[in-house]
């Protein structure tokens, strides 16, 4: 009988973790079963979900408190599937919490039920305290940052570095970008802006209206200007509204009834294609950095949510480019700080320094060379460390 996998992804970069370890595993197991909740790449790999794994994707505390009841039936229900299952591992990946919480519900029940988390929690970042917490109920720990692990195992958990999968996921050419613009009616050589205001309903609704009245210096600069919004499938119905008082309407990608590879490609083009980006806050900042692509960082958030996260901070960013470079050559405009007028100045200096965007690329290549690019593909190294963690 093959292994047994029980996997937890709540959000999309989860869901990007999740593929790449689930592909992994089948190239070194062969014959391996996923049960569990993700999204859409995870499915194309096997996964059939137990739920939709947009339930999950709240963050804040303010955001998730009009939603606890409804996620804590949702954790009963996960942590009682893979007490029903017994797999060889439970894996949870990221949304720390939530899939923590269904981790230490199943220990409670099955002690010896091998547990791993993918993505070590930022203990460097803020709370250094979680890390003993999570041992109580977690076995093993899959780092993305090779700074991690001493942390982990300090801790009481095995660790190891397996990188980040963006650095195996392959970049546009030439030619795709030269398609693309063509496609979406871009001028070949015109200045092309990626806006990326995250993949939670409650993010997005929160920046689209910040990040369209950023853009629009940057558009009475440059009235050649285009712009890329690319967006997934559970957020699309929300953007017309949204998008309604932009001084440009952008070009929207919407996933919707499309195939995960073609998705995938149109992502990487757009990446490509575009001269500088404007994101929120997250892991997409690897993604930008991966395709070279300058950028701007912003997010909001409830003022409750930003005054307890600000008390907590160990760190002066949040951005991992910077983090990971030991640079700050990324502009962050965070809670307080996320106004129009701020960020639309940053994206035109941007757009028209060539030191600022070259300092950019200097740190994206290191930070990519960090996370593990040249290396063995981090899913096939996450899955190493998981067959090693289940059969050890």
């Amino acid at each position: 009988m093959g292994l047994r996998f029980f996997l937890i992804a709540g959000e999309a970069s989860g869901d990007r973790l999740g593929a790449a370890l689930m592909a992994g595993l089948k190239t070194l197991a062969g014959d391996v079963e996923f049960h569990g909740i993700g999204g859409p790449l995870m499915a194309a790999e096997g996964l059939q979900s137990l739920f939709e794994m947009e339930r999950l994707s709240v963050f804040g505390l303010a955001e998730v408190l009009p939603k606890l009841r409804e996620l804590f039936a949702l954790k009963d229900q996960a942590a009682r599937a893979v007490l029903d299952l017994r797999p060889d591992a439970l894996i949870t990946i990221d949304s720390p919490d939530f899939c923590l919480r269904v981790a230490k519900q199943v220990k409670a029940s099955a002690p010896d039920l091998r547990s791993i988390h993918y993505v070590a929690p930022s203990v460097w970042a803020w709370r250094p305290k979680r890390a003993a917490k999570m041992a109580r109920h977690i076995d093993h720990v899959l780092a993305l940052l090779p700074f991690e692990p001493p942390l982990m195992q300090a801790a009481g958990m095995t660790c190891d570095f397996v990188g980040h999968p963006v650095v195996a996921e392959p970049q546009a050419s030439a030619a795709e970008i030269a398609d693309f613009r063509a496609a979406h009616g871009i001028a070949p050589e015109g200045p092309l802006l990626l806006v990326l205001p995250g993949s939670r309903r409650s993010e997005v609704t929160r920046l689209a209206p910040v990040f369209g009245q950023a853009i629009a210096p940057l558009l009475n600069a440059r009235p050649d200007l285009a712009v890329l919004l690319p967006t997934v499938a559970h957020v699309a119905p929300l953007l017309p509204d949204l998008l309604r008082d932009w001084p440009l309407q952008p070009v929207v990608l919407d996933p919707t009834g499309q195939s995960p590879e073609s998705v995938a490609a149109q992502k990487r083009a757009a990446f490509g294609a575009a001269d500088l980006a404007l994101a929120a806050s997250g892991t997409v900042s690897l993604e930008l950095a991966a395709s070279a692509t300058p950028m701007v960082i912003a997010y909001d958030m409830n003022r409750l949510t930003w005054a307890l996260m600000r008390r907590a901070a160990l760190i002066d960013t949040v951005t991992l480019v910077n983090l990971v470079s030991e640079t700050r050559v990324i502009p962050e405009f965070l809670g307080p700080a996320c106004q129009p007028d701020a960020i639309g100045a940053a994206l035109v200096d941007l757009a028209s320094n060539p030191a600022a965007r070259a300092a950019q690329t200097a740190a994206m290549a290191t930070t990519m060379e960090r996370i593990g690019q040249g290396g063995e593909a981090p899913g096939l190294r996450a899955a190493r460390s998981v067959l090693a963690a289940v059969k050890g």
